[in-house]
């Protein structure tokens, strides 16, 4: 185990660091790493209960420190604006996907199992990764403008809603589900959350103020995640990793929240974060992929990057935009990234989701990756360029 444990660490941090070179995102590098060390090419590394361990632990850390990163104070000054687009940005890729499956495969009755399979694909498409969408506002220096604002806390506010969606759509998918009672679990554990994470911020505001910096906060910080993820899972019947992404929203408004954020992102980046990207290429089997997960993945990847423009480019026209700004917020919101992989790699837990369709996710992630910058520039070049001609 420990020699495949090497094989992965290496492997991850060169072709992420390749990726990087190419203006890629590194988690990119990392999955084509899982893709090559994998079954699909060299097969170097059998998949095992460790490795599988080792890359729960990874999502557990990626939802908490994407939580902890939550700005609560943009949510608020969002206003209704950014809320609205970022529900058409869940809405309209969930309908959208779900359709998509459903051509391909048929329509099934709400209720059956191909239907949440259906809606399931339909779930991963909501996800926003908006980090290469900053990257690039910001190396124009427009990462301070109103639109741009807007669609960082569209992003956010979509991702948390996508978590709510995923929560929701794992819950149906046992047969015997009373669908009533799970989405009384999930407001149940919503108002848990609430109520228990007052009191814990209250109790950790107290720590970080007399024991600033310290490392007890961050090991602190990782017992809450794994404690909520555990409830949540344990006992509310919801995702651990709605749980893990929640302990990180409880804590974002400490004063010491980028040190948490700091000590959580050198173990993702030491180990468990490799491990996680990898793992996904090596669930993935190339082999059994047909021409028709071929056309279906040409598909997904169209109709997800499509949804995106609509859902949130119409939504930003309804609610106060006009022309270019509308598509700059469509495309801006287009992009996939860590979200998209955790909930595909949940979706395949729980069998929501076949090995083969992790081809596709990847594909949209780097195509997504790839144009959105290329689309932003020439979007706000032309902007620019009708503002001086005017």
């Amino acid at each position: 185990m420990l020699r495949y444990l090497a094989i992965i660490i290496v492997a991850a941090k060169a072709f992420g660091l390749l990726a990087r070179k190419v203006h890629i995102p590194p988690v990119t590098g990392e999955i084509v790493a899982g893709l090559l060390i994998g079954p699909a090419v060299f097969n170097l590394v059998p998949g095992s209960d460790f490795l599988s361990g080792i890359a729960e632990i990874g999502v557990i850390l990626l939802m908490f420190s994407a939580g902890l990163t939550t700005n609560l104070t943009q949510l608020k000054k969002a206003g209704l604006k950014a809320l609205l687009i970022a529900c058409s940005g869940v809405f309209v890729p969930l309908i959208c996907g779900t359709l998509l499956y459903m051509c391909f495969y048929g329509f099934s009755p709400l209720g059956s199992e191909a239907s949440y399979k259906a809606i399931f694909v339909g779930t991963i498409l909501t996800a926003t990764s908006v980090s290469i969408t900053v990257q690039t506002l910001k190396e124009m220096g427009r990462l301070s403008e109103f639109v741009s604002t807007t669609i960082v806390s569209a992003a956010i506010i979509d991702d948390v809603i996508g978590i709510i969606v995923l929560t929701v759509v794992i819950g149906f998918k046992d047969p015997d589900t009373n669908i009533p009672k799970v989405i009384l679990n999930t407001l149940l554990f919503f108002v848990f959350s609430v109520v228990v994470g007052f009191v814990i911020y209250k109790i950790f505001k107290a720590v970080d103020k007399k024991y600033p910096h310290t490392r007890r906060i961050p090991i602190l910080g990782m017992a809450l995640a794994f404690s909520m993820a555990y409830i949540a899972e344990k006992y509310f019947g919801v995702a651990d990793i709605t749980g893990a992404f929640v302990a990180g929203i409880i804590l974002c408004s400490l004063k010491d929240s980028d040190y948490i954020t700091e000590k959580m992102d050198i173990n993702s980046y030491m180990i468990f974060g490799p491990v996680f990207f990898c793992s996904i290429g090596l669930q993935t089997n190339i082999q059994d992929v047909d021409s028709t997960i071929i056309l279906f993945s040409i598909a997904f990847v169209v109709t997800g990057l499509l949804a995106k423009i609509v859902g949130c480019g119409l939504m930003s026209a309804l609610t106060g935009f006009r022309g270019l700004d509308c598509l700059k917020i469509g495309v801006g919101m287009m992009t996939r990234g860590e979200v998209a992989l955790i909930v595909a790699q949940r979706g395949l837990k729980v069998g929501l989701l076949e090995q083969t369709y992790f081809t596709s996710v990847i594909i949209l992630i780097i195509v997504s990756s790839i144009l959105t910058p290329i689309i932003l520039k020439l979007l706000y070049s032309k902007s620019d360029t009708a503002v001086k001609t005017a």
